[in-house]
C-alpha cells in the first residue's frame, strides 16, 4: 500500500512537471471528437479524424513559419553575436550577444529552447499521425506528403538547434500520458537525454531525404511552400556541416536546386526592397526564393518594430532602440569593397532618440526588414550558390576557377567587378574573396555566425574584432573552442536531469 502510494505520488508529480519540463514534447489533443475519445483502429491510435484535420495540423505548421520570435531571435544571434552588428540595445539579455557574457539564464535562449521543442512537437504529430487517419480517406501518396513537410518543418528547426547547442534531445516520438501501469516505460520519453550531434545530423538526413521523395514539387508561384527543393536546399547546407560534411553531395544538391527553376533575381533590390508608392513590398515567390513567410496588410508582422522603422507607418513603434545594429566592420567592408548596391540595401541611416553606438541624427539600422508587410525569407538561392562555391572550394581536389566563377556571378548581380587575379591567386585568398561575398551578400539574414562555425572561424574573427571595430561593447569573455556552442538554459537542465551542460559554461 505504501509503495502503491508513493507511485502514485510521484506519478502525479510528473504529470505536474511535464509542462516544464518537457510538455513541449507532449502534444495532447484537447479538442473534443470520437477520436480523442480513445477510438483505435487496428491497433493504432488515431490522432487526425478525417483529411480536414491533418490539413489544419499542416496549416499550424506553416503558420509556425511566421513566427517573427524565431526570426529575430535568430538574426540577433547570428549577426549581433558576430562582427556584423552590436546588440543594439543595452539590457541584460540581449548585450551578452554582443559581448560575449551569454550563460544559462539568458531568457532570449530559454524562450529559443522551448519554442523549438514546441514546434518539433507540433511536426511530430503530422509525422507520426498521418498514416492512421479515422476515415481512411488519404492515400498513401497524400500521406506521405503530409509527413514529407512534417519533416522539412522538424528540419528545420533541428537544424538551428544543432547548430546552436551540439548534442540536443532528438525528439520524435509523442509520449502519452504516465500511469502507474506505463510508468518505466513512458518516464523515460518526458526527459530525454541529448543527442550525440552526429546523429541528429543523420536523422537530418534521412528525413530529407525522403523529402526529397515526396514533398510537393517547386512551385514558382508560391515560395511558402515546403518542397522537394527546400529539402535539397536544406540537404546541401547540412552536407557543408562539420559532423556530416561531403562537399560533392553539397555540389549536388546545389545543382539540383538549380535545376528546379531556382536563379538569382537580376535586381538585388526585389528581394527586401518596397515598390515606387511604399504602399507594399516589390516582390514576392522572385526566382531566387526557396522558403518564405508572406505577410499582408493585417497580416500580423512586427518583427520590422525590432530593427528599424515601418516604412508603410512611418513613426510608429519608433521611440526606443532597436536590435541588431549594424557595426563598423560591416559598414567598413561595404565601403572598402565599393559595394554601393548591397550597402543600401542592408543598412539605412536615420535620426532617432538614441545615441548608443552613433550620433542620433545619423543612425544605422538594419534594412532587411522594412515593413509590417515584409516577407521572412527563410532560404534563398545566393546563399545556396555561395555554398557550392565553398564546397568547390574546400574538396579535397579544389575547383579554384569554378568557385571563382560563382562568386563572380553573384558580385555582377551586386555591380561590383570580377575578383582580382590576386584574389584568384591562391586558395586561401580566394577563400577569404569567398567569406567577405557571404557577408556582404548575406548581412541579416541568420547567416553569418553560423558560418564562422562551419568554418572554424570564431576564435581567429570574433576576438580580433573588438580590437579593430571601436564601436563595440568591450568583450567579457574571449571567445574559445567551446563558444561554437551556446549554452544550455538551466531551466532545461533544473527541469530533465538527463541534460548536461555544454562545456565552458
Amino acid at each position: 500500500m505504501i509503495l502503491k502510494n508513493i507511485l502514485k505520488f510521484i506519478v502525479g508529480g510528473i504529470i505536474i512537471l511535464a509542462p516544464t519540463s518537457c510538455s513541449l514534447d507532449h502534444d495532447p489533443i484537447s479538442d473534443y471528437s470520437d477520436v480523442t475519445e480513445g477510438f483505435n483502429q487496428g491497433g493504432k491510435e488515431v490522432v487526425f479524424k478525417d483529411k480536414a484535420a491533418v490539413e489544419t495540423q499542416l496549416r499550424a505548421l506553416y503558420n509556425e513559419l511566421k513566427d517573427q520570435e524565431w526570426y529575430i531571435d535568430k538574426i540577433l544571434l547570428t549577426d549581433s553575436h558576430s562582427d556584423n552588428a552590436y546588440a543594439g540595445a543595452f539590457n541584460a539579455e540581449v548585450l551578452p550577444f554582443e559581448d560575449n557574457s551569454i550563460d544559462g539564464t539568458n531568457t532570449v535562449l530559454s524562450r529559443d529552447w522551448n519554442r523549438y521543442l514546441k514546434q518539433v512537437g507540433m511536426a511530430n504529430k503530422l509525422i507520426i499521425y498521418a498514416d492512421s487517419v479515422g476515415d481512411k480517406s488519404l492515400t498513401d501518396t497524400e500521406i506521405k506528403e503530409y509527413q514529407a513537410q512534417g519533416m522539412i518543418f522538424r528540419s528545420l528547426i533541428l537544424f538551428d538547434m544543432v547548430r546552436m547547442w551540439g548534442n540536443i534531445p532528438l525528439v520524435t516520438v509523442i509520449a502519452p500520458d504516465i500511469t502507474s501501469e506505463n510508468f518505466e516505460e513512458v518516464y523515460p520519453l518526458y526527459f530525454p537525454p541529448q543527442t550525440p550531434e552526429i546523429d541528429v545530423y543523420k536523422k537530418l538526413e534521412s528525413d530529407l531525404l525522403f523529402a526529397t521523395q515526396h514533398a510537393p514539387n517547386n512551385n514558382n508561384a508560391d515560395k511558402t511552400l515546403m518542397t522537394k527543393t527546400v529539402a535539397r536546399s536544406l540537404l546541401a547546407k547540412v552536407y557543408a556541416e562539420k559532423p556530416i560534411r561531403d562537399y560533392d553531395k553539397v555540389v549536388q544538391y546545389c545543382d539540383e536546386v538549380a535545376t528546379d527553376g531556382i536563379d538569382l533575381v537580376d535586381d538585388y533590390t526585389l528581394l527586401f526592397g518596397m515598390n515606387n508608392e511604399v504602399t507594399d513590398i516589390k516582390a514576392r515567390n522572385t526566382k531566387e526564393s526557396i522558403l518564405e513567410a508572406h505577410f499582408v496588410a493585417g497580416g500580423g508582422n512586427w518583427c520590422y518594430m525590432m530593427f528599424g522603422r515601418d516604412l508603410l507607418n512611418w513613426d510608429a513603434n519608433f521611440t526606443w532602440n532597436k536590435w541588431v545594429t549594424p557595426s563598423r566592420d560591416l559598414i567598413k567592408l561595404y565601403e572598402i569593397q565599393n559595394d554601393v548596391k548591397r550597402y543600401k540595401e542592408s543598412i539605412v541611416y536615420y535620426e532617432c532618440g538614441w545615441s548608443l553606438y552613433y550620433p542620433k541624427d545619423n543612425y544605422p539600422f538594419m534594412y532587411k526588414c522594412r515593413s509590417s508587410q515584409s516577407s521572412i525569407i527563410h532560404l534563398r538561392y545566393a546563399d545556396i550558390l555561395l555554398l557550392k562555391a565553398e564546397a568547390l572550394l574546400l574538396k579535397s581536389s579544389p575547383d579554384l576557377n569554378g568557385a571563382a566563377n560563382i562568386i563572380n556571378t553573384i558580385r555582377k548581380r551586386a555591380q561590383l567587378p570580377n575578383l582580382s587575379n590576386d584574389d584568384k591567386s591562391s586558395k586561401d585568398k580566394l577563400f577569404e574573396a569567398l567569406m567577405k561575398e557571404r557577408r556582404m551578400e548575406l548581412a541579416f539574414e541568420g547567416q553569418r555566425w553560423f558560418d564562422l562555425i562551419r568554418l572554424d572561424l570564431v576564435e581567429s574573427v570574433m576576438n580580433n574584432v573588438f580590437v579593430k571595430d571601436s564601436g563595440r561593447t568591450p568583450i567579457k569573455w574571449s571567445f574559445t573552442k567551446n563558444s561554437q556552442r551556446l549554452p544550455i538554459p538551466l531551466s532545461v537542465i533544473d527541469n530533465n536531469p538527463n541534460i548536461v551542460q555544454n562545456e565552458g559554461y
